[in-house]
C-alpha cells in the first residue's frame, strides 16, 4: 500500500497519509486477532447473534477512531463493547416495561411467570448497579485480569477487587431470592 492511498472518508474520497495506512494496517491486525472473540462475547450476552456482530463492529470502529489514544487494544475493546451491551441491555429493559403495561392493559389475568425459573445470571448481571455491572462483564465475562480492567476503568486494583467482591455478594442475594 502506498502512503499516498485513496480512501473513502464519510463524505467522499480524500487521501490517506502515511499515519492513517498505519492505523488502518494497526486495526486491521488487531480485528484479525479478536474479533470473532468479541463478537462471540457480546453474542451470548445479548441473546443475539447478528445484535452481537453488530455491536462488536461498532467497538472496532469506534477503536479506529480513537486508535491513536489506546493503549490496549482488546481491554480497550472489550470496555467499549461492555458499555454497548450495558446500553443495549438497558434499551431492552425500557422496551420489556413498555410491553407489559401494554400487554396489562388488555390482559390483566395473565399471571407472571414464575421468577426462580426464569432468573439467570445473566439477569443477575443486569440488575447490577452500572459500576459494579462493568467490572463484572470485563473481569468474568471478558476475562480480562483484575490488574488490566482497573487501569481501563481508571480505578486502582483495590478498588474493583472490592467491587468484584459486591457484585458477587449482590448477585448471591439476588439469586438466593428466588430460589
Amino acid at each position: 500500500m502506498t502512503t499516498m492511498t485513496a480512501v473513502a472518508l464519510r463524505g467522499g474520497v480524500g487521501v490517506a497519509t502515511r499515519d492513517q495506512v498505519d492505523v488502518e494496517a494497526a486495526v486491521r491486525e488487531v480485528y484479525d486477532v479478536h474479533y470473532g472473540r468479541l463478537a462471540g462475547w457480546t453474542a451470548r450476552l445479548v441473546s443475539d447473534t447478528d445484535l452481537g456482530h453488530d455491536l462488536a463492529t461498532e467497538a472496532f470502529l469506534k477503536l479506529f477512531r480513537e486508535f491513536g489514544k489506546v493503549e490496549d487494544p482488546r481491554a480497550w475493546l472489550y470496555t467499549v463493547a461492555a458499555n454497548l451491551v450495558r446500553d443495549h441491555w438497558r434499551k431492552r429493559g425500557r422496551e420489556a416495561v413498555a410491553y407489559e403495561r401494554h400487554q396489562a392493559g388488555r390482559d390483566d389475568f395473565t399471571a407472571a411467570p414464575d421468577l426462580a425459573t426464569t432468573l439467570t445470571v445473566r439477569d443477575a448481571v443486569q440488575q447490577l448497579p452500572d459500576r459494579l455491572r462493568v467490572v463484572v462483564l470485563l473481569h468474568y465475562f471478558a476475562d480480562l485480569p483484575v490488574a488490566t480492567v482497573a487501569r481501563q476503568l481508571e480505578k486502582s486494583e483495590g478498588t474493583v477487587k472490592r467491587d468484584l467482591f459486591d457484585a458477587r455478594h449482590r448477585m448471591a442475594m439476588i439469586l438466593g431470592e428466588t430460589r
